[in-house]
């Protein structure tokens, strides 16, 4: 791979006795990885499931790596049924060593196309509330397709200025996390149009842009709170720089050491301007290091904790719902068919369509979202139409009328391509009505049963050509 000669002569620089073992790896294949989304299953189980080869990534514990030329797991219908996510094995590492809990606040502040919102999703769990934000708008709506595919629910996706954010969610978050924009160094061998983007928009462009979003991050902070940094490249002004720089404006943050595994580097305090020595607690990984492209990740502690959770300001969604009183009947109904709860004072219902809000959101009053809370589906003539979003955050065991298919079962795929289905020989069709439909026990989407014939109600937008 012919990479740009000024790029060359930094990595020389950078690198020194390492630099021929770092060139060499541009001969080698880059790594294939997928990430299990332990909201739903189990590593353990989906080792024991998965119907293709796959090997651990050591530094990350749900993640695999799989043999990119002979296997194509987005074609399976396991991928369809969000049991996994898609993505290199380097970038897995960021979410991984951010520790999120179930019950708190946490903010991916450059969250597009949703490899670490998913997994800080699967990390809380259905408590505490995840805001997952893009500016642009066009990324947003696929990121907001792989966190419902995911099963998150407890959601709210934006596509705002992170200036704008910050007046709505001052010390508001527990932990927030920004995979920043970036020159993109690490990937050029994943991705070989990066190195011509390089040369376009470089370092020099993106470090102003990085120092901007982790101040303006510092801010949305709690005292206490926990604040991962991240890029794909390894210049000095995108990484070491943009921490010291976040230091210098908020002392008050420290730099807590990354979980270490041992092909990670230390950070460099050399490429800094200040080479202070804290610095050497960041993480770099190299390509001719581990089995993955190159990452930089940097873990910091905002202040002392001083208890509880979340901003001044911010309120219980009990105290300004507009969906107060009874529940429609027809939702009323609904509800009756399944074995989970849903507290009343959180669902919210604007115009034909009903939500299920996270709790102790802050006025958000004229910002830019795509979703609010989990999407319960639309009340239509005096019938309820459960969302796809819906199925796909439920568990089987919590819908009284399921249909389950086998994997091996070619109407899988007819279902998820949106075909009508005869399934008389299948368990589960003792009554008409809504149907979660199912492939071995993990949801995919509704469909309505009649007469042994299952009327596919897959959402038009996620079905197979």
């Amino acid at each position: 791979m012919k990479l740009p000669p000024l790029f060359e002569e930094k990595m020389r620089e950078l690198l020194k006795d390492e630099f021929p073992d770092y060139i060499a790896c541009y001969e080698e294949p880059r790594y294939y990885g997928l990430r299990v989304n332990t909201g739903k299953i189990s590593v353990s189980e989906f080792e024991r499931i998965c119907p293709f080869e796959i090997r651990p990534i050591p530094w990350v514990e749900n993640g695999f790596y799989y043999d990119g030329d002979t296997v194509f797991p987005s074609k399976h219908p396991y991928y369809h049924a969000g049991l996994y996510y898609l993505q290199e094995p380097s970038a897995m590492t960021p979410a991984s060593r951010l520790p999120v809990l179930p019950g708190e606040r946490v903010l991916d502040l450059c969250a597009a196309p949703g490899g670490k919102a998913t997994e800080l999703g699967a990390k809380l769990g259905r408590d505490g509330v995840l805001a997952a934000n893009d500016l642009s708008s066009s990324r947003a709506k696929g990121l907001l397709k792989n966190i419902e595919v995911f099963g998150i629910g407890n959601v709210i996706v934006l596509s705002e200025e992170p200036g704008r954010l910050k007046k709505h969610f001052s010390e508001y978050f527990d932990k927030i996390l920004i995979d920043a924009p970036c020159s993109g160094e690490g990937m050029f061998r994943k991705d070989k149009k990066m190195a011509k983007a390089w040369e376009e928009h470089g370092p020099e462009f993106f470090s102003p842009i990085q120092k901007g979003l982790v101040l303006q991050a510092a801010e949305m902070l709690r005292p206490g709170g926990l604040l991962l940094y991240s890029t794909c490249t390894f210049d000095g002004r995108e990484n070491e720089q943009v921490i010291e720089h976040l230091l210098e404006h908020f002392p008050e943050f420290t730099v807590l050491p990354v979980e270490a595994y041992e092909g990670f580097a230390e950070g460099m305090p050399e490429v800094s301007e200040s080479g202070d020595e804290r610095l050497k607690d960041t993480v770099r990984i190299f390509p001719h290091r581990m089995k993955g492209e190159g990452h930089y990740v940097a873990l910091l502690k905002k202040g002392e904790d001083k208890g509880g959770s979340g901003a001044a300001g911010a309120v219980s969604f009990r105290e300004t719902a507009a969906g107060k009183g009874r529940l429609p009947e027809e939702l009323a109904a609904f509800f009756g068919e399944l074995d989970v709860l849903f507290e009343k004072s959180r669902i919210d219902i604007r115009g034909e369509k009903a939500y299920y809000m996270p709790e102790g959101l802050p006025d958000m009053r004229g910002m830019r979202f795509l979703r609010t809370g989990l999407l319960l589906g639309e009340l239509k003539k005096k019938r309820f139409e459960p969302s796809q979003a819906l199925a796909m955050y439920l568990k089987k065991d919590e819908c009284r009328k399921t249909i389950d298919f086998s994997s091996q079962d070619e109407r899988v795929f007819r279902y998820l391509k949106g075909e009508t289905l005869e399934v008389c020989d299948l368990a589960g069709q003792d009554a008409a009505g809504w149907h979660l439909v199912c492939v071995d026990s993990y949801p995919l989407g509704w469909g309505k049963l009649a007469g042994g014939m299952i009327k596919n109600k897959y959402l038009p937008g996620w079905r197979l050509c």
